[in-house]
């Protein structure tokens, strides 16, 4: 992360995090049929099992991630996105490296996160993959689904 980056807590309603939000939503309802799409709105965002950060550079928002408590050993990553103008940046790499560093300060043994199954998601894919990611079964409340990818990482 570059000097002048900064990740910190923030508020999933401020105008420009809830535009970010609201363009997940949309693309993840263009990517899954609706009953696949598991993407939190801001209302979800603000549940007191999840915890929720921008990545700013000066008043620029880069990007943003949430981390869900499921239990006391084991963590989800929820809500990671950056902006499709701002890409390719590292700010999705630094949200990322954040979360799992937080998930061990909280001594969760797992880590875990669904995505997208189609081609869009395959930057995704390999993210996650690149901090050590690897293909798991559903989690939590979730249900086997095509339109899913399930990934866990060992802490």
């Amino acid at each position: 992360m570059t000097p002048t980056r900064r990740i910190a807590p923030d508020d999933p309603a401020c105008a420009d995090v809830r535009a970010l939000l609201e363009e997940h939503l949309r693309d993840m309802h263009a990517q899954s049929p609706a009953e696949s799409v598991h993407a939190l709105d801001v209302s979800r965002l603000k549940r007191p099992d999840i915890t929720f950060w921008t990545v700013r550079e000066g008043d620029t928002l880069l990007a943003c991630g949430a981390l869900r408590e499921l239990d006391p050993a084991h963590g989800e990553i929820k809500s990671m996105r950056t902006p499709r103008a701002l890409r390719r940046c590292g700010a999705g790499r630094a949200m990322l490296e954040h979360l799992i560093a937080v998930a061990r300060q909280r001594g969760y043994r797992r880590l875990s996160l669904e995505t997208g199954s189609t081609a869009a998601f395959e930057p995704a894919h390999r993210l996650y993959a690149s901090a050590g990611f690897v293909p798991c079964g559903p989690f939590g409340d979730y249900r086997p689904d095509p339109h899913s990818v399930f990934m866990t990482l060992a802490l």
